[in-house]
C-alpha cells in the first residue's frame, strides 16, 4: 500500500479527525470515500467499468471503437 504525506491547516485536520470519529471511520476511510465521490478510480476499477459497458452494449470491439473515434472527433469540433 502506498503512503502519502499531506499538509493541512490545523483547522482542516481537526475537522477531518472529527468527521472520522463521528462516522466511526478512520481518516484513511474518509479520504478513500472522498476520492471515490470525486470519481478518482483505480485502473482496475475503471477497466471493470469499461468491460461491463462493453458487455451491456452488445457491440463488437470494432463497432465500439468506431463509435468512440466518431465521438472523439465530434467533441474536438465543438
Amino acid at each position: 500500500m502506498g503512503r502519502l504525506t499531506i499538509s493541512l491547516t490545523d483547522e482542516r485536520h481537526l475537522a477531518l479527525k472529527e468527521a472520522a470519529a463521528r462516522e466511526h471511520k478512520s481518516i484513511r476511510e474518509i479520504i478513500e470515500s472522498s476520492l471515490d465521490y470525486y470519481g478518482i478510480k483505480t485502473k482496475k476499477t475503471a477497466r471493470s467499468y469499461v468491460a461491463m459497458a462493453r458487455e451491456n452494449s452488445g457491440l463488437s470491439a470494432e463497432e465500439a471503437m468506431t463509435i468512440a473515434v466518431q465521438e472523439t472527433q465530434a467533441s474536438r469540433r465543438t
